[in-house]
């Protein structure tokens, strides 16, 4: 299956404890690069975290941020420590018998005291649990993105291919006739100069100039990297890197072309190929 890198997800789950939210952004890179944005609580989850997406991922730049937004019944509950507020109600009032003017016990400022009002602990684990399951949901999304995006990829490149195959058959078609034009405007040429050729020179020459015009090899070659493309489009792995190395190996076939080219013909089939080539690697940067 096709995978593009290019992707988003977003999975949430509802606690009595508050409420979880994921997101996940993807784009593509060259290997697996993993970002994580987590609330202070979820740091020591982090490594678990990070596993799931290296399971199950192979490349791409990956960022995931999770957000726990505290159920406000839990952050409005406050926990009051008697020992230590006794402790220094106690001491307020021994410090009032040495004054002259003795002041009331001010209760505010007895709970801005450090210590008096303690936080609410809540029980992370259940919510622990429940962000890895709200993250295999998130994954699961993403991945079914990036499969339908990479379908479509995999479609448009299948098209670049045809009309690559397209432009190879008609240049193994039309090269007989492109040696034969060449070899007829040689011979005109000489006959216009009027000069004596060694015929058997002569032919030495014109094989030389077929053979440096062949191009029945760099065509055979392009041949099988279709072939090969095709091939690789349909496994069920990451073929992105597999797929880079084709482009470069098309990339060369042209260029190999596109130098032995002794026609206008054969040079537009070398330039409509290149275009077609950059076409495809541009969609196959971005398959995973």
């Amino acid at each position: 299956m096709t995978r593009s890198m290019t992707a988003f997800a977003r999975a949430g789950q509802s606690l009595e404890a508050g409420e979880l939210i994921w997101e996940i952004r993807s784009v593509n890179h060259r290997y697996l690069e993993l970002h994580f944005k987590l609330p202070e609580n979820f740091r020591a989850q982090e490594a678990r975290f990070r596993a799931a997406l290296q399971q199950r991922l192979n490349r791409g730049k990956v960022e995931c941020y999770l957000r726990f937004n505290v159920n406000a019944r839990q952050s409005e509950a406050i926990n009051i420590d008697p020992q230590q507020a006794k402790s220094i109600v106690r001491a307020c009032q021994e410090i009032n018998q040495l004054l002259h003017q003795p002041s009331e016990v001010d209760p505010m400022e007895v709970l801005q005291w450090p210590g008096v009002v303690q936080e609410t602990k809540l029980d992370m684990q259940p919510v622990f649990a429940a962000s890895e399951e709200a993250l295999t949901v998130a994954l699961d999304d993403l991945l079914a993105n990036r499969e339908r995006e990479g379908a479509r990829m995999r479609d448009l490149i299948l098209q670049r291919c045809d009309a690559i195959q397209d432009i190879v058959d008609r240049a193994r078609e039309n090269m007989p006739e492109i040696q034969a034009r060449y070899q007829k405007k040689i011979h005109d040429r000489l006959d216009t100069l009027d000069i004596d050729v060694n015929p058997d020179r002569l032919e030495q020459e014109l094989v030389h100039l077929a053979q440096k015009m062949d191009v029945d090899e760099e065509l055979d070659r392009l041949d099988s990297h279709l072939k090969e493309i095709r091939e690789v489009l349909g496994r069920d792995e990451a073929v992105g890197r597999r797929l880079d190395f084709l482009m470069q190996e098309l990339n060369r076939e042209a260029n190999t072309l596109g130098s032995k080219s002794a026609d206008i013909a054969s040079t537009n089939a070398s330039v409509e190929l290149k275009v077609l080539i950059e076409q495809m690697r541009e969609q196959i940067q971005n398959i995973e």
